[in-house]
């Protein structure tokens, strides 16, 4: 069996990809410090605890199983954070990434996918944004997204280490057998909050409503995190059948309202959602919503499951099963 060794796999968006590898019939070895990830969530193949910065570590790893790709998705994701924290985000996304990626050069080149952001373009200056678009990140989270994509070049050029940066937009919904979803601390994606403010009934916080919007809040593209795992094991396959390197979009070239996301976890939950209205947050951009042609054409990818109802539906039914 072909083994892919994945970092941050104990993660959202990693233990989801676990699972779809494994389905697929790869076996996944997820490689986490837990500092962020759950242990329960590391339930689809092998699992090695341990940081991306030890490089002896990573290597005893890479001797055990002799992965025939790397997943990389460990790295703090949390823009507040990354503005309040900017050196934990410089220290731990890229200095311990360039580590990880050293390490493997030094065993054996393998190819990477991955997991970027569409925070590396920061604000646009057209929609819908496509993988040409200039990337002008905002926060040290995205920049430190657009440094590991840069960084991947160049290894690429110099070590003929292949990869796919996969730029996703906001990531949404659960894995709908709910064996596993979404469970962040602290929780910071609309989705959820929404989903708790109706089962706790408390106020979702909506941060603006004078946005150039239909309504007033801002508008984001969703994209439902089985069909983010089924494009990284796209990914792998296209890089393991020799695929070059590049860097794709994921989205659904379609955006919600944070009004509509309101609305819709009424519709899906059956209870009335209280709003506080705050002012706006620096640096929100009123409207993101990404291209995915390249992914259609490169991958043969395309959201399965896009409606905002049907992600919202596998969110809820994660968060009320775990509750």
């Amino acid at each position: 069996m072909v083994k892919i060794l994945v970092t941050g796999g104990a993660g959202y968006i990693g233990s989801h990809t676990c699972k779809v590898l494994a389905r697929h019939g790869f076996e996944p070895v997820v490689y986490d410090n837990l500092s962020r990830g759950n242990r329960w969530a590391a339930s689809f193949g092998m699992f090695e605890l341990g940081d991306i910065g030890d490089a002896a570590r990573v290597r005893s790893v890479l001797e055990k199983y002799r992965p025939s790709a790397l997943m990389h998705f460990a790295a703090y994701a949390y823009v507040g954070e990354s503005v309040a924290s900017p050196l934990l985000y410089y220290r731990n996304n890229i200095g311990e990434t360039a580590s990880l990626l050293q390490t493997l050069i030094d065993f054996e080149p393998a190819p990477v996918v991955f997991s970027s952001s569409c925070a590396t373009y920061g604000v646009p200056n057209r929609l819908p944004i496509s993988e040409d678009h200039p990337q002008q990140p905002i926060n040290p989270y995205g920049y430190s997204k657009l440094v590991v994509e840069r960084m991947l070049g160049d290894i690429d050029a110099a070590h003929n280490l292949r990869s796919v940066s996969l730029r996703y937009f906001n990531a949404a919904g659960a894995d709908p057998e709910a064996e596993i979803g979404e469970a962040h601390e602290p929780e910071t994606h609309l989705i959820p909050l929404v989903l708790a403010a109706a089962r706790d009934a408390t106020a979702i916080k909506v941060f603006g409503n004078d946005y150039d919007t239909a309504d007033g809040t801002c508008i984001r593209d969703y994209v439902h995190v089985l069909d983010i795992a089924d494009a990284h094991v796209r990914a792998l396959k296209y890089l393991l059948d020799g695929g070059a390197t590049c860097a794709v979009n994921l989205a659904n070239e379609r955006g919600y309202s944070v009004l509509e996301v309101v609305a819709t976890a009424e519709r899906v939950t059956g209870k009335s959602i209280q709003i506080e209205l705050l002012p706006r947050r620096l640096g929100d951009p009123a409207v993101l919503i990404g291209a995915l042609q390249r992914a259609r054409t490169l991958l043969g990818w395309k959201p399965e499951r896009s409606d905002l109802e049907i992600q919202m539906r596998d969110a809820w039914k994660w968060m009320t099963r775990s509750s």
